[in-house]
């Protein structure tokens, strides 16, 4: 068996671990995704610009350096193909949730309960608000108060109207907070 032969199948075998990581990382309940106007459309901004520049650019870079001679010790096409390899994967993650995504407009919601795509205003138990916009997990952001729809505090809020109380597990204990807003605004970036 040569090296070559050999270390491909490493390879392959690293390509696979990654995509199973991958998936595992992002598995959804129910198997949807739930993402605003404003998420899908950085997914898709972000596949366009891998399948349009940056993978033809890497594709482009390989050839040269496949052209060079021995494969076995060229940085550049060791690089290349590794770096392909992470766009690819990438590119075929961001196919994948862009098929299975639902997007919910927040501005089309009108409801007095806490939905996907709602803005909250949250009172905890030393009197200081927090505003988190509940969003698809592609579209977390935790310094902008952005939460998933799958996380702890997401799903406490989930159904709950003004004047009602959430607990919520930390890793400190357990913590109440009184919902005092909701709303459906779009979310500006």
């Amino acid at each position: 068996m040569s090296k070559a032969f050999t270390k491909e199948n490493d390879e392959a075998e690293d390509f696979s671990l990654e995509d199973a990581q991958d998936n595992a990382a992002h598995s959804i309940p129910g198997d949807k995704n739930y993402i605003t106007p404003q998420g899908i459309e950085k997914l898709r901004s972000e596949w366009k610009r891998l399948m349009d520049v940056e993978r033809p650019e890497l594709v482009k870079i390989v050839q040269w350096a496949a052209g060079n001679g021995d494969r076995s010790e060229n940085g550049d096409y060791i690089y290349g193909k590794r770096k392909l390899r992470e766009v690819d994967r990438r590119i075929r993650f961001l196919t994948k949730r862009i098929e299975k995504a639902e997007v919910v407009d927040p501005m089309a919601q009108s409801s007095e309960k806490i939905l996907f795509g709602a803005t909250v205003t949250l009172l905890d138990e030393q009197g200081v608000e927090r505003k988190y916009s509940i969003v698809g997990i592609d579209e977390t952001d935790g310094k902008r108060g952005r939460i998933s729809w799958i996380s702890p505090i997401a799903k406490a809020m989930l159904q709950k109207k003004v004047g009602d109380t959430i607990t919520v597990k930390l890793p400190k204990g357990d913590e109440d907070f009184e919902v005092i807003r909701i709303c459906y605004e779009a979310l500006l970036d």
